[in-house]
């Protein structure tokens, strides 16, 4: 579970948040409009930053309820990653995000991403470079995480 938790909030875990819960394409942000691969970017930001805070509504808002995750640690689901952040046996001090690509396909979209960050899983050191993918599907007007895939990459 640990750096499945860390995928998890992170790509939960970001792409509620930015959009106010919302189909955000279309959505005027100052003068112009913010594209899909825009809101899920800020989506995933705001996933990076709700780990810091141990925000779980944030996350609670970003992941769908079906939410699931893959990683070293095995699987977790969202009920899972929430009680792990509320606990703080999952704490992330730092986290810097690489860059993101994002796909749309229709109704689903896939961000890749990698960050570093320090963390820890009931007390042990997680810490390290990292890289996920993170599945959204939109469901009733809103994008929501309903899938990640995690990776601690060695460090050489």
């Amino acid at each position: 579970m640990k750096r499945i938790l860390a995928v998890a909030v992170l790509v939960a875990a970001a792409a509620a948040l930015a959009m106010g819960q919302m189909g955000h394409e279309g959505k005027t942000k100052g003068k112009g409009k913010v594209s899909v691969e825009q809101a899920l970017m800020q989506m995933e930001r705001d996933s990076a930053e709700a780990q810091l805070k141990k925000d779980a509504a944030t996350l609670d808002r970003i992941l769908a309820d079906d939410w699931v995750a893959e990683g070293s640690a095995g699987t977790i689901t969202k009920a899972q990653i929430l009680t792990e952040l509320k606990s703080g046996d999952y704490k992330v001090d730092s986290s810097t995000l690489g860059d993101m690509k994002v796909r749309v396909f229709g109704d689903t979209a896939v961000v890749t991403c990698s960050d570093d960050e320090k963390s820890s899983y009931k007390g042990k050191d997680i810490s390290g470079h990292w890289i996920w993918t993170d599945v959204f599907v939109k469901r009733q007007g809103r994008w929501k995480v309903v899938a990640s895939q995690e990776t601690l990459i060695a460090k050489q």
